[in-house]
């Protein structure tokens, strides 16, 4: 008889897999074609720049318009949503995206847009955009049942914006070219409709939090405190910025590549990103067997050599077929790093900073890129296409000399939630204003064993301080499987017939105390009804669990 865990485990592996399930394959389906017309504007604004300016710092800052929000809004956009229905916050989003894209065809039929208008305008779309990714990607593990599908979907969702590139440029080429860029912003602004349809209809089941949401400003400060705390995420967030900073040449010069290197039209432009994108779709469908047989290191150092290799030949080629096949390669290559770098992200991050880890990531990505992207645009006025392109190729070569220092680390599983800890009994009356908390936890350890538990213990204070103690609640809910697996390492090192002991003081700082009865309490929101009352349950894993008030005078809580 066949195994049925063999069975599933076979059939989550295929690439395809996600697409069985409805709601995934319907709103995949809708992000394809929402895809296919934001590459039809893309191809629409590159080339009506070029028509109104010779300048090649103008055309390069048309990608920059467009990835910079994701730089600027990301870490509020992922704050959001986590904080928030990310069905809701993607429906706003995209009505951000529509009504730029509306107002750019308005402009462009009456005659209005000016390089100035045209760049404000993408810069409206891009926001609409960033504000929508963090919700869209960290969604994705909410369509498909299993986290053994999530990198499937992580893949088949880059599939669809690559399958939208191979066809989208040569499509946006052919209207431009054929009907004007008027065309392909109207175009665009039509194909937002079956995405927000497809989100509109998806009945999202989400399980409500005990606690009321964060506020914005403490929720992007949890998410920055995480991040830099968490050296895995590190690593990632600073090898995507330099791969986009270095290799965002290609496709920020790829126009005036095709006007200057080729003497191409829009329709050459528009084959040119084709190609590009059929690379890509060659590459996301071969992601799963690079990570079967590289390490993360191991692939993104092919990666950038391949990526080198194919951008000299673009820079030096001046046959139409040959930076095809060029940019064929580069498109591959290119996709699998991304690949690999968001897969980390999504599979490393627990669910409760989804968002926000993936923000970053997007800000690190678009960031990178669009910063990239004004600087090639520079060098390219200063010194030409062709020498831009060279530079970026050597750096990209020698890009890989950073996994010295910084060496992609290997992907967790995200799928290490643990139910959140009980809430200790207290004995005095506690408000949203209460604290701070000072938690004091004893530990009596041999003195031969004083360097291994000081060890331990530098890791206990990393997931700390990643998770944040500001909101004690919070931080009790926070906590991982591996998290939690280090603190019952520390345990084993205490001695002595007494358990671990733990006392939790409440102080009361000036500033505590509402000065008159009116005054709203704002962060009393921030504590279940049944903590703030005094009536909460004791934590069986502390015996020794105790509430005390210390007036008048602090102590430095211990970092365990």
């Amino acid at each position: 008889m066949t195994d049925p865990a063999k069975v599933q485990t076979r059939s989550a592996d295929g690439i395809t897999a996600p697409l069985r399930y409805a709601t995934f394959r319907w709103i995949w389906l809708a992000s394809l074609l929402s895809n296919l017309g934001i590459l039809i504007q893309g191809v629409g604004a590159a080339w009506a720049m070029t028509q109104m300016t010779s300048s090649a710092d103008k055309v390069a800052l048309v990608q920059t318009a467009l990835l910079l929000p994701v730089m600027l809004i990301s870490m509020p956009a992922g704050a959001i949503a986590d904080m928030y229905d990310r069905r809701v916050v993607a429906l706003v989003a995209l009505g951000i995206a529509f009504a730029g894209a509306a107002a750019l065809t308005v402009v462009a039929w009456l005659g209005l847009v000016t390089p100035n208008l045209l760049l404000v305008l993408c810069f409206v779309v891009g926001s609409g955009m960033a504000l929508m990714g963090p919700a869209w990607q960290s969604s994705v593990s909410e369509q498909v049942p299993s986290e053994v599908l999530l990198p499937a979907a992580v893949a088949l969702n880059g599939i669809s914006y690559n399958i939208a590139r191979s066809v989208g440029p040569a499509i946006g080429g052919v209207v431009v070219a054929t009907a004007g860029a008027v065309a392909a912003f109207a175009l665009n602004t039509l194909l937002y409709l079956p995405l927000m349809i497809a989100l509109f209809l998806w009945k999202r089941i989400s399980a409500p939090s005990r606690l009321p949401p964060e506020r914005l400003s403490r929720a992007m400060v949890s998410g920055v405190r995480y991040i830099t705390n968490s050296p895995p995420i590190k690593i990632v967030l600073a090898r995507t910025l330099v791969m986009g900073v270095v290799g965002g040449a290609i496709t920020a010069l790829m126009p005036l590549v095709v006007r200057d290197l080729l003497h191409g039209d829009a329709q050459t432009y528009g084959i040119m990103l084709g190609a590009f994108g059929l690379g890509a779709v060659v590459g996301a469908l071969n992601i799963t067997e690079l990570r079967k047989r590289l390490t993360g290191e191991a692939a993104i150092r092919t990666c950038a050599l391949s990526m080198g290799a194919a951008t000299v030949a673009i820079a030096l080629s001046r046959q139409p077929v040959l930076t095809a096949a060029a940019l064929a390669l580069a498109g591959a290559v290119w996709m699998m790093a991304w690949a690999v770098f968001n897969i980390g992200v999504q599979l490393s991050a627990p669910r409760w900073v989804a968002g926000r880890s993936l923000a970053a990531y997007q800000a690190a990505s678009s960031g990178g890129i669009a910063v990239g992207s004004w600087g090639w645009g520079h060098l390219t006025d200063a010194a030409g296409v062709e020498t831009a392109l060279l530079v970026s190729a050597a750096l990209m070569v020698v890009s890989p000399l950073i996994g010295l220092w910084l060496p992609m680390p290997r992907v967790g599983a995200r799928g290490q939630e643990t139910e959140p800890l009980a809430d200790p009994e207290v004995r005095l009356a506690l408000t949203g204003r209460s604290g701070p908390l000072v938690v004091e936890i004893e530990y009596r350890v041999a003195q031969e064993n004083a360097r291994p538990f000081h060890d331990i213990m530098q890791n206990v204070q990393l997931s700390r301080q990643r998770n944040g103690a500001y909101g004690w609640l919070r931080w009790r809910n926070r906590s991982t499987q591996s998290e939690r697996a280090l603190e019952q390492q520390a345990i084993r090192f205490h001695i002595g017939p007494a358990p671990v002991r733990v006392r939790r003081m409440l102080e009361r700082p000036f500033g505590s105390v509402r000065w008159k009865d009116d005054t709203p309490d704002h962060a009393a929101a921030e504590m279940p009804p049944e903590i703030a009352s005094g009536t909460g349950r004791r934590q069986s894993a502390a015996p020794a669990d105790q509430m005390t008030e210390s007036a008048g005078r602090r102590r430095k809580a211990a970092s365990g």
